[in-house]
């Protein structure tokens, strides 16, 4: 007798009546599912209750109350922006507050040519922080 063995779409072959040992996908299919209903779950309801409750704990504490907290700073600082402060935008732009307009900042990012102001128009969210205040521009170094 002679077996002749049909390549398979994906390379694989079939099985054949030889005996070369391999299983078919219906039987690893069907090993697997009995595996799982003789499986019996042996451990307490109380245990698993407290489990899934560290983990809620867990993801409290280290993602949702942080990020909390960084929102909350930040709709602190921009409810904050006044006119001539200095800020630091998202894009790394520096630059001066000369108007507000409900959630829109005017930003006077450079001097211009002669007499002109080159201001941009910007997002209040847009504003990442207040540019530190130098050390020779505060009133205590000039005192001395």
């Amino acid at each position: 007798m002679n077996f002749a063995v049909k390549p398979s779409r994906f390379g694989a072959r079939e099985n054949s009546s030889t005996g070369n040992g391999s299983l078919g996908l219906s039987s690893v299919i069907a090993i697997l599912l009995s595996a799982e209903t003789t499986t019996t779950n042996s451990g307490s309801p109380w245990f698993s209750l407290i489990f899934f409750g560290a983990i809620f704990a867990a993801m409290y504490f280290l993602l949702l109350r942080p990020q909390r907290r960084r929102v909350k700073e930040s709709q602190n600082l921009q409810s904050s922006i006044a006119v001539d402060d200095e800020v630091i935008l998202n894009s790394g732009i520096y630059g001066f507050v000369t108007a507000i307009e409900g959630d829109i900042l005017w930003i006077d990012v450079a001097d211009g040519h002669d007499k002109e102001r080159i201001e941009i128009r910007v997002a209040r969210a847009s504003i990442a922080r207040k540019a530190p205040v130098a050390a020779s521009d505060s009133p205590d170094s000039e005192a001395k």
